[in-house]
């Protein structure tokens, strides 16, 4: 952790067709850090962070949903900042990468002058883009992650992280991990008791580790092997059964060893685990609904061990049955 008392630079570049909230809460974020918990405390402010925006052409950009946001400048037209945050844009990189073409040789000169560079969501692209990922830890948003691991296979992509760091450069998995990462880098460079303050003036959590509690599961890629489509349909209808290797293959009509080699090539799962992401996708949903008792869930979805079940859970999902429980369950008033 660095510590400093003088005022850091940071630009959130804007683009187009992406979520606003992506970098209108890291704006909020670090313009806070010093500030507004001073200010409610009825102290003087002290900022910890001077805030530009910026877009390729200095021009408002268009987010996916209409809004308009007006930046303080071009990329171009940006003196030296400590900190260069992107913005989401849409989920598929080659539906629009071409018309931001200007911004990853950018971003791959400011990191080579020294700057901290990172990405949200899927404006991680933007990042890869540029090479500055090659070889290196990155997360994105899980929806596209597949998509990004075909496009930039030289990534070591970490998709069941909300945020990694590697070498000065950052990644936040989703778009409301944009305050995740913000709030990491406010403590990363201004110590955590100022993230926790913001933390606290934001009513925000401080970041979670793991994105994998909000993944659908299982994620099995797409593929056009209909015997295994068969098989994935059986495991669905009875999941919460013992099945077996041997069982499942003889539905199929192949041999153990080629159920076996067929299926993971289709579905980039072992049997074993895709069961298991099947029983636990399940149990989400049970605990979703409210439901009252941890060993009750875990046996319909075919545990009888609770503690078995609850180790297979957080395997799977990043917690524990009862936070998960805590966190998605209906309000109740």
């Amino acid at each position: 952790m660095t510590e400093r008392n003088d005022i850091l630079d940071v630009a959130i570049v804007l683009v187009n067709e992406g979520y606003a909230s992506t970098a209108v809460g890291p704006i909020e974020v670090f313009a806070s850090a010093g500030t507004m918990w001073n200010e409610m405390c009825g102290s003087d402010p002290e900022p910890r962070f001077r805030v530009t925006t910026a877009s390729i052409d200095g021009k408002p950009v268009q987010s996916a949903y209409g809004l308009h946001i007006a930046p303080d400048r071009a990329i171009g037209n940006l003196g030296p900042v400590d900190l260069v945050m992107v913005s989401a844009s849409g989920p598929v990189p080659a539906e629009w990468m071409s018309r931001h073409s200007a911004l990853p040789p950018w971003l791959s000169e400011r990191y080579r002058s020294g700057t901290r560079i990172a990405g949200v969501c899927s404006g991680v692209a933007f990042l890869a883009e540029a090479g500055l990922l090659d070889g290196r830890r990155a997360t994105t948003h899980w929806g596209v992650a597949e998509g990004f691991r075909q496009r930039y296979p030289d990534v070591d992509w970490q998709t069941d992280l909300l945020i990694t760091e590697d070498a000065g450069i950052y990644c936040g998995g989703g778009v409301n991990a944009a305050s995740d990462l913000s709030l990491h880098l406010v403590e990363k460079l201004c110590g955590r008791d100022v993230a926790v303050k913001v933390a606290k003036s934001l009513l925000l959590d401080m970041p979670r580790p793991s994105q994998s509690g909000y993944a659908l599961l299982p994620i099995a890629r797409p593929h056009d092997d209909r015997q295994i489509q068969d098989i994935e349909h059986h495991l669905g209808v009875h999941f919460a059964r013992d099945l077996r290797i041997e069982d499942l293959a003889d539905i199929a009509g192949m041999s153990p060893r080629n159920f076996v080699r067929r299926f993971k090539e289709a579905t980039g799962h072992m049997p074993g685990a895709y069961l298991q992401m099947l029983r636990i996708a399940a149990a989400r949903t049970m605990l979703e609904d409210g439901a009252p008792s941890i060993e009750r869930v875990g046996r319909a979805v075919g545990y009888d061990d609770a503690a078995f079940f609850r180790r297979i859970f957080k395997r799977y999902s990043g917690t524990s049955p009862s936070a998960y429980r805590a966190r998605f369950r209906p309000w109740r008033t």
